[in-house]
């Protein structure tokens, strides 16, 4: 097999991992994207494998997506799902300030400590929430995240993309999900765009081949 063929095959697939706070809505999440339907029981995830065929710039990929505990009690085995991630999910409630809070406090030092270099993704969920006036008024200790300070978020913690859904609507705010699924796929295309450089790096070493720029490099894609 061809170096270029190698790195193609390496690249059909990304593994997801999501993280971040119990009942923020990790696994209604991914049973909404990879099901279509929405789960009415809350049970805690300790771990769970869901999958998605998606196409990026034409081509079918297939995301592994973990879903994973996010309760203190499973602190010592959450980090057994990272190995291989190729992307987090770091997820927070927009109508929870706590789980807004610990993305700094808790999930990005440890997600630093075991890969440092693994792109994440700043997820808001239960949009729908945030609007809906009844629940704020049945839930007064509910505090709205608003977009801007989703977006400020990400800029803190270095997140290549600040995204915000729902789960139980399947749908976001119409111009905004334009945006998402723009910045969805263009997070795809650059992990793909790594695991094809970096197989074509492993299958041949520097004193076999070495390109003399990053066009010839690319050229074998």
């Amino acid at each position: 097999m061809s170096a270029a063929a190698a790195a193609s095959s390496v690249a059909k697939f990304i593994k997801c991992v999501t993280v971040g706070d119990g009942a923020v809505g990790k696994t209604c999440m991914l049973i909404c994207y990879t099901c279509n339907k929405f789960p009415t029981d809350y049970i805690p995830t300790v771990f769970d494998n869901f999958s998605a065929n998606v196409s990026v710039d034409g081509s079918i990929v297939n995301l592994g997506l973990w879903d994973t505990a996010g309760q203190e009690d499973y602190s010592r085995l959450r980090p057994l799902s990272y190995r291989g991630a190729d992307v987090f999910i770091l997820s927070f409630s927009l109508v929870s300030r706590a789980s807004y809070e610990n993305v700094l406090k808790k999930w990005m030092p440890e997600l630093r400590r075991f890969l440092p270099s693994i792109p994440v993704v700043l997820v808001g969920t239960k949009l729908d929430l945030r609007e809906d006036r009844a629940y704020l008024a049945d839930h007064p200790a509910a505090s709205i995240i608003t977009t801007e300070q989703g977006e400020e978020l990400r800029k803190q913690i270095g997140a290549v993309a600040y995204i915000e859904c729902s789960s139980k609507t399947q749908r976001a705010k119409r111009s905004y999900q334009e945006e998402n699924e723009d910045k969805f796929e263009s997070v795809c295309e650059e992990i793909l765009l790594w695991k094809c450089l970096f197989q074509i790096i492993k299958d041949n070493p520097v004193e076999e081949w070495s390109p003399r720029s990053p066009c010839e490099l690319l050229v074998l894609l």
